[in-house]
Formats: structure tokens, sequence, C-alpha cells
């Protein structure tokens, strides 16, 4: 997934079609020249509509498009025909997406299964055609009800990233490096900060052909829930994850200071990403013999650590055990 195709966000002007107008037809015939009211109902307006797709990874598709309009209802006809529907607009997305209203920020949904449909805006209702107001007493109606209007409204679409685990680090703590190793995704690595600047999602195969996806989100720096660096654009997709893998690279000067300061991080931007499951992983361990894995084990004040070499291969397997048991609850 090339960097610059993976779009995490769009903002984009969603009009539904308008309702169409009821008729106020009256039956008429050579039998029958004065014959009640036969007006139908006018057709509903299109609605727009969100379809969850598990082939797509990205709003790309939706980026250059800022206009999204259904068309409108036709109105009723006579012999109680109900006008023709207006058509809606599908719009596919990948699993994850979170529609909110652009201007209240309000959450309205989240697309998490393929083939889930939810309307986004809803066309307007068709007008009810003149025979719903026959009476006894006035058994010929003049009145038809126009159609609803349909809506327009701003909508916004985020994307977190579904995935069973999600890799959180400052940068350079070799997130890139073991999604390399122990899938078939290729991410960016260099030795500077932020080289991963996107997502990047890996399937990780396990024991008896079984598998779980990884994720490998941009790097977090201090003040990241206040936007600092990559800030939101990493945090929210940490939401979506099952299971939380802490990454500290064996050459930190403080490897305590740099967990706490993740901890604090995910904490301040929402409180519940503490309630997840976590791994907490020393990488680059080739670096460490014996008695430094000890001294990092009593710097971390009893936390349960695995140690892990990318490049050496060193602790890959139990590191994987350790994954597939927080996915599934057995930790």
């Amino acid at each position: 997934m090339a960097e610059s195709n993976f779009i995490d966000y769009v903002k984009i002007c969603c009009r539904s079609g308008n309702g169409g107008a009821g008729s106020r037809h009256y039956h008429r015939s050579k039998m029958n020249p004065r014959g009640g009211p036969d007006g139908g109902d006018g057709g509903k307006g299109g609605d727009i509509i969100l379809v969850g797709s598990s082939q797509l990874w990205t709003l790309l598709h939706l980026k250059f498009r800022k206009h999204v309009m259904a068309s409108d209802g036709d109105g009723g006809g006579e012999k109680c025909s109900t006008g023709k529907f207006g058509e809606s607009v599908i719009l596919e997305v990948p699993l994850g997406t979170v529609a909110k209203d652009a201007e209240t920020g309000e959450v309205l949904f989240e697309i998490t299964n393929h083939g889930e449909k939810r309307v986004l805006v809803p066309g307007g209702r068709g007008g009810l055609g003149n025979t719903h107001f026959a009476t006894p007493i006035n058994q010929a109606p003049q009145y038809a009800q126009p159609g609803e209007l349909g809506k327009e409204q701003w909508i916004v679409l985020e994307l977190k990233i579904l995935a069973d685990v999600g890799l959180v680090g400052f940068p350079n703590a070799g997130k890139s490096t073991l999604l390399s190793v122990v899938s078939a995704a290729k991410p960016e690595i260099a030795d500077y900060a932020f080289t991963t600047l996107t997502p990047n999602l890996g399937v990780v195969k396990y024991r008896d052909y079984k598998s779980f996806v990884i994720a490998d989100i941009p790097g977090i720096i201090e003040g990241a829930h206040e936007g600092k660096g990559l800030g939101h654009r990493f945090l929210r997709h940490i939401e979506r994850n099952a299971v939380l893998l802490i990454l500290i690279p064996a050459d930190s000067s403080n490897h305590f200071k740099e967990y706490r300061t993740l901890i604090n991080e995910l904490e301040a931007f929402n409180k519940e990403l503490l309630m997840k499951d976590m791994v907490v992983a020393i990488s680059k361990s080739e670096l460490l013999d014996d008695e430094l894995k000890q001294e990092i084990k009593s710097e971390m004040k009893g936390l349960d650590l695995v140690f892990f070499s990318s490049v050496t291969q060193f602790g890959i397997v139990e590191l994987k055990d350790k994954l597939w048991n927080a996915i599934n609850g057995s930790l």
C-alpha cells in the first residue's frame, strides 16, 4: 500500500434527493366523467448510503469527490400510481470507517462488517396523492402533499485501521522492521524518525495455519494526544486494535520513562485504550547480554517483558505466542 495512496480522512458534501409531489388527479372516462380522486403518491428521494467492503484499505477513491448527490423522486401519477423513486448513491468504504457530522463532530455510525449498509443521508419522503384526503364530506379533494425536501450535510469519514495487534512505540523503536520480519509487508525502513507516515498492515502466520493481522502505526512523541507530531492521525487507528504491542528499544536511555510516556499519551487521548490487553516487548535485543536484560527487567518494575530481535530472529516465536494468547484472551 503506497504511502501516497493511503487516505484515512475525507470531508464530503452529501445531498439526498427530494421526494416527488403527490398527484391531484381525478379519474375521468366516457362512462364516468366525474370520477373520484386517483392521484398517486410521489416517489421517495434517493439516499446517500455507505456500504462496508473488506476489499478496500483506504478512502482514496473519495478524496477528490467533494460533492455526492442523489436524484429526486418523481411526482405521483393517475390511477393511484406512485412516482419513481430517486436513485440512491452507494459509497463503498473500508471496514473501520467512522461517519461524523462535520459541523457538530457527532459520530453518526461506524462500518465494521463486510456488506454492512447504513443510510448516511436519507432522501425526502414522497408526498401523498389526493386519494388520501378524500372524506365522505369532501369527496373531491383539491389537495395533495408536496414532496419532502432532501438534506444537504457535510460529512467527515475517518478510517480507523481494523487489526488484531497495533504496534505502539516512539519513532525508530523497530516497529516497521518487526512487521517486515513477521509478515510479507514491506514498509519503508530507515534510520530516522517518522519513516512510517501511514499505517501498514501485515498478516502474521501462526502455528497450524492460523494467522492474525498486525498494524505498524506511525510513532508516538510526547504530546501526541494534543496533535503534536502525527498526533491524532495515528492515535485514532489504535482505537480499533484488539491488542497493543508496546515496543521499547533496547538502546533507549530510560526504558521505564519511555514506557510511561507511551502509556500517558494513550490515556490522555482515550482512557479506554488502557483497558485493552497489552504486551510489552524490548526490541533490538541483539544488543543485550543476560546481565543487561536483568537490569532492564529491574528498571521496568515487574512488567512481564518479551525480549526479541528482528535482526537475529531471537524471541520472535515467543512474541507471536504472547500476541496470539492476548488476542484470544488467554494472557
